[in-house]
């Protein structure tokens, strides 16, 4: 499954990090033999081993509808100049008779790189796998994602920054 979110790039922009001083994303990490006694999480499978089980618990915003969340699956890893990828896939599930989301990325390899003659030393990079998923920011319910122990997941929020403006109008 591929997820893919167009629009202007002046309608939303990085929070500053100084803006969520004050609010605590909550971030837990389980692996196969971790206990989950969340209520809010604990219908949600353990994670098979050699996985791990990441939850963002997101706090109530007023007008979460002017945020959204971007979340990074991938490794650092030390690079040359060239552009490096890696490869593997994200899926959207269901919980089966709860209806609630989760994703699930499972075999992750090393993906292709740009072919550059690099002079510079190598420098620790995120290499990310595809391109990230961004969804609407909903407190309500914790996102949950299962992932290769080796794999690290990173998110920042996003909060719109210009009202909408409609084509062809001055």
């Amino acid at each position: 499954m591929s997820i893919a979110f167009i629009g202007a790039a002046e309608a939303i922009s990085p929070v500053s990090q100084d803006a969520f001083d004050h609010i605590a994303i909550e971030t837990k990490v389980y692996s196969h033999i971790s206990e989950n006694m969340d209520s809010d999480t604990k219908m949600f499978p353990k994670p098979q081993q050699g996985n791990k089980q990441h939850i963002l618990a997101l706090p109530k915003l007023e007008d979460e509808s002017n945020y959204m969340i971007e979340v990074q699956f991938g490794q650092n890893q030390m690079v040359d100049c060239n552009q490096h990828r890696l490869m593997g896939s994200v899926e959207l599930k269901t919980l089966d008779g709860w209806g609630y989301s989760y994703y699930q990325v499972d075999k992750v390899l090393d993906g292709s790189s740009t072919m550059r003659m690099c002079t510079e030393p190598e420098k620790a990079q995120f290499v990310m796998l595809g391109e990230g998923i961004k969804m609407a920011y909903d407190s309500r319910l914790a996102k949950v994602f299962y992932l290769p122990e080796n794999i690290e997941l990173r998110y920042r929020i996003w909060q719109v920054s210009s009202e909408f403006r409609f084509s062809g109008q001055q």
